[in-house]
């Protein structure tokens, strides 16, 4: 078994250098003897840079040691060798990054339990798709199932069984030799300089650093789009690089500093090269320029208003930004870069080009596209690459426009995805999670194993002529025991159950984990097809199969759904959708989404009684604390979120009654028909705005309700309200203010009020 296992690895590290390439090689059988047969093959092949992802002591390895939950340090790194243990866990994100870190000639070695047995084994991982009341018994394999189907099928992958000493497939390819590719020349008439061109690898590369050159022009908006190893970000920092040795203040963001590692890497090497390198400060991840230019790291939320406004800002891995953030950055004058990866686990491409495009569409930005597709970490056609792109189906997209633009609502048909009836229809399983990722800017590879495996996530669609159109991904939640319940409101948190655990553990709600939820985790449509009513179609559809039991989880069949339940960051856009399918306001959250920005909103549609009293009385626990959270935490929150926050908390069939005295109702009619002031009783002014924020009743327009939040809710000072506009003067914000308050006392007054406004009509 050694020398066969020997001569295996150094023909698979042989043939991966001579084409550029990577191979794969599975370790498959009882832990030691993985262990074992790892050791003493990388010990006879001596491979240099070799990271071992591992919770486990695996002893005899080479190289650095990552735990599992770290895998993210591999981001933007590069190694020959990355070995990945199973063992513990199958974690998927752990895989692609694996797969993402190993240069051309590398080696991925993939530690597993005998294959036959692996999708039936429950693992770390699987703990985490056991979400309450469910066990990790219930828990399925379907992913790795599919997983060692891959892995059987796909060329450059082999597979030892280190148990018997076995080779089940070499996964040698006999590939022609790889042919080194000429350098580029350098561009005539370079606008940066010629030390940049010559580090490029690529005519992709060079071409895409000229586009880059835009960024000396104000305004200029430059999109470089490329799938993972193509240098997008070497040719970013080269940019990056070049205008920070011109003198100039460079910004740059992405959704962690590892992302943006090889950015900073390739500016320093080349303000190194010019003699023009000043410093790095580590802890501040600012690149420091002789001419006294800058490239200095932001996180995304603090990027959209620096304290230094930048000459240029660079957004690396933009794809796996929310699309509201992306178009903060359009309102600067900053000229931008948006580099983002096309297919990934970093982010949803596609999501990229198909809603953050349209806005870059509509502004008045001059914008250059560069697309790059030659590699340059490995050649092209890598088996290893393709094997990952299907399985982590990482280039998993819908349907093309043209098969399904006629779809209409009545057109369609509502259809169960089943995780079986998925796993046997590759093709429609790539249709649908093509779906998921356009809905989310964080659908990742562990989502593929949660769609697949765990116990409490079901599917819906609806086709048209066999193509699916709107897909939503959703979570089955509450139905705790009392015990559980007990322990969730005394700190205890549970996992997959956001709504019950929020209501319990934050707003107090001991009883809110006992209905049964199905939360929506995702719901997309087509881009072809939006805005047809399909979204709509589909979550009517769901709710009634909630109603009527027709969700089956594992030892709860045919359970009544109490309610559906959803969780987002908010958006004006977002809040209408949800209020127009029949979702009330519980909770708008205090803290911002590190990623978005956003403030999240919890909503319910009740579908029962016991839906209906735990929605009734959340609801109306929200509409009595949330005048003093916007004053307070919600005081920097967007108007209009506001203001659809709270027309989406009514509860049919009550009214929003003010409580104010005879006192204040002179005091508010005073201050909208006479001579009283606002500043002398604020109380009253917020009372009344939110009433008619929640119902709705007066005639207002929207800055005059964006008036009522930002002075009666917020608490603004006069000088920032009237900034925001559209008033000049703080005189002028206040007569508006009053006058917006002359409909509500008519609508809501007592006679108290009526008699303090009929003095001064």
């Amino acid at each position: 078994m050694t020398a066969e296992l020997v001569d295996l690895v150094t023909a698979l590290y042989a043939e991966a250098r001579t084409a550029d390439e990577r191979r794969l090689l599975v370790l498959a059988g009882d832990r030691g003897a993985t262990y074992e047969a790892a050791a003493v093959a990388l010990d006879a092949a001596g491979p240099a840079d070799v990271t071992v992802l591992t919770d486990d002591r695996i002893p005899g390895l080479p190289g650095d040691r990552l735990p599992l939950d770290r895998s993210g340090d591999l981001l933007g790194t590069t190694r020959g060798t990355v070995v990945l243990d199973c063992h513990d866990a199958t974690r998927p994100n752990a895989l692609g990054r694996a797969v993402g870190a190993v240069d051309g000639g590398g080696l991925l070695v993939l530690l597993v339990p005998p294959l036959a047995a692996w999708p039936g084994r429950r693992d770390g991982f699987d703990d985490g798709l056991a979400v309450p009341p469910f066990d990790v018994d219930a828990v399925t394999g379907r992913f790795r199932r599919r997983l060692v189907r891959t892995l059987r099928e796909h060329p450059g992958i082999a597979i030892v069984d280190a148990d018997d000493g076995t080779v089940e497939r070499d996964g040698l390819t006999d590939p022609a030799p790889w042919r080194p590719v000429d350098r580029p020349a350098p561009p005539a008439d370079p606008a940066f300089p010629r030390a940049a061109y010559d580090r490029c690898l690529t005519g992709d590369q060079l071409e895409a650093l000229r586009a880059l050159e835009a960024l000396r022009e104000p305004r200029s908006v430059v999109v470089v789009s490329a799938d993972r190893g193509r240098g997008k970000s070497s040719a970013a920092g080269l940019a990056a690089g070049a205008l920070a040795a011109g003198g100039r203040e460079v910004l740059v963001t992405a959704p962690d500093y590892r992302n943006a590692a090889e950015l900073f890497a390739r500016a320093r090497e080349l303000l190194d090269a010019l003699d023009a390198l000043r410093g790095w400060d580590e802890s501040d991840r600012v690149l420091s320029a002789v001419g006294g230019g800058r490239v200095r790291f932001v996180l995304p939320t603090d990027a959209v208003d620096p304290d230094v406004p930048p000459d240029a800002v660079v957004v690396d891995e933009a794809a796996a930004l929310p699309v509201r953030l992306l178009e903060a950055f359009l309102e600067t004058d900053a000229p931008l870069a948006f580099a983002t990866t096309v297919h990934g686990y970093e982010g949803a491409g596609r999501s990229f080009d198909v809603r953050f495009r349209d806005r870059l569409a509509a502004s008045d930005r001059q914008v250059v596209d560069v697309a790059m597709t030659d590699p340059i970490r490995y050649a092209a056609g890598d088996p290893v690459e393709t094997w990952a792109f299907r399985a982590l189906l990482l280039d998993a997209r819908p349907a093309v426009d043209q098969l399904v633009e006629d779809a209409a609502p009545g057109d369609c048909e509502y259809v169960e995805l089943g995780p079986d009836a998925l796993l046997a229809d590759e093709h429609r399983l790539r249709e649908a999670f093509g779906l998921l990722v356009l809905a989310h800017y964080r659908t990742e590879p562990d989502d593929l194993a949660r769609l697949l495996d765990a116990p409490n996530v079901a599917v819906r669609a609806l086709t048209c002529e066999d193509r699916v159109v709107s897909v939503a991904l959703l979570a089955r939640e509450g139905g705790l025991p009392a015990e559980r319940r007990r322990r969730m409101y005394e700190g205890e948190r549970v996992r997959g159950n956001m709504l019950p655990d929020v209501l319990t553990s934050q707003l107090r709600d001991e009883a809110a984990g006992e209905p049964v939820g199905l939360r929506v985790l995702r719901v997309a449509t087509h881009p072809a097809v939006r805005s047809r009513g399909l979204g709509s179609r589909l979550l009517e559809e769901v709710a009634a199969d909630a109603r009527a039991g027709r969700f089956d989880w594992p030892g709860d069949v045919g359970r009544t759904v109490d309610y559906l339940g959803v969780g987002y960051g908010a958006t004006p856009r977002l809040l209408g959708f949800w209020a127009e399918s029949g979702f009330g306001t519980l909770h708008l959250s205090t803290t911002r989404n590190d990623a978005s920005g956003e403030y999240s909103a919890l909503m319910a549609r009740p579908l029962t009684d016991a839906g209906r009293a735990l929605h009734d009385r959340t609801a109306a626990w929200f509409r009595r604390r949330i005048g003093s959270v916007l004053a307070d935490a919600l005081a920097d929150a967007d108007p209009d979120v506001v203001r659809a926050t709270l027309s989406a908390t009514a509860v049919p069939g009550t009214g929003v009654d003010p409580d104010l005295s005879d006192r204040e109702w002179r005091t508010v009619a005073a201050a909208a028909f006479g001579p009283g002031m606002y500043d002398a009783a604020p109380r009253p002014f917020r009372e009344l705005a939110l009433a008619h924020l929640i119902e709705g009743a007066a005639d207002l327009s929207p800055d005059a309700e964006r008036l009522l939040v930002r002075k009666a809710l917020q608490a603004w000072p006069w000088a920032d309200v009237a900034e925001a506009g559209p008033y000049v003067s703080k005189r002028e914000a206040m007569r508006s203010l009053g006058a917006a308050y002359r409909p509500l006392v008519d609508r809501y007054g007592n006679p108290a009020a009526r008699e303090e406004a009929d003095r001064y009509r």
